[in-house]
């Protein structure tokens, strides 16, 4: 950040009186601006024993699959924001279960809410992120070409879960790893 959206004078980085972080400051008319993580929301939308996926058309990770997900809006809630995703790259109309997975990724200031969630038909195509939407049992997953490592966790998780019917809450932090790698680290959280 340069300048400052109240007055368009430029900023400086300091910890504010009463503060314990460093934050952008205005240096005209003193106006703190705070930098908070982004909440990404979604769904693990299911019909009978499969998963819808959609294989990314952006960047990041063109071309790598992935379920349906993105930024929340202001004014929406975050099974508003995950149905609204659905539909936005999958075309698909869900009917939400309950929040199932909910992780940290402090590396790139996210937090990641997936909702467990049930396709109300097969009505379904590739919205205007997706290069393809389909339909997936969990052994013909692409597990090797999904696009993020949540994902990959999330889905990881619902798969064992649902062998036994039961959805508890799931959560932890994935930590990027410090070789620069695709590798990550997860850690789960109690339950």
């Amino acid at each position: 950040m340069k300048y400052c959206s109240h007055c368009g004078a430029e900023v400086g980085v300091k910890v504010p009186e009463g503060d314990n972080r460093p934050r952008y400051v205005c240096e005209s008319c003193s106006a703190v601006h705070y930098q908070n993580p982004k909440i990404v929301v979604g769904c693990i939308p299911v019909w009978q024993r499969q998963i819808l996926l959609c294989r990314r058309a952006i960047e990041p990770r063109y071309g790598l699959w992935t379920v349906p997900a993105g930024f929340m809006e202001n004014g929406e809630t975050s099974q508003q924001g995950a149905a609204r995703e659905t539909l936005e790259e999958a075309c698909a109309r869900v009917e939400i279960d309950g929040l199932y997975t909910l992780f940290n990724l402090p590396h790139i200031n996210q937090v990641y809410l997936l909702f467990r969630s049930r396709l109300l038909d097969l009505e379904f195509a590739a919205g205007d992120e997706s290069l393809e939407v389909r339909l997936f049992h969990e052994q013909e997953i692409p597990w090797d070409r999904l696009a993020f490592p949540v994902i990959k966790e999330s889905l990881k998780l619902y798969c064992a879960d649902r062998e036994t019917g039961s959805y508890p809450l799931r959560g932890g932090t994935i930590i990027r790893a410090t070789d620069r790698t695709v590798g990550y680290q997860t850690v789960l959280d109690p339950s």
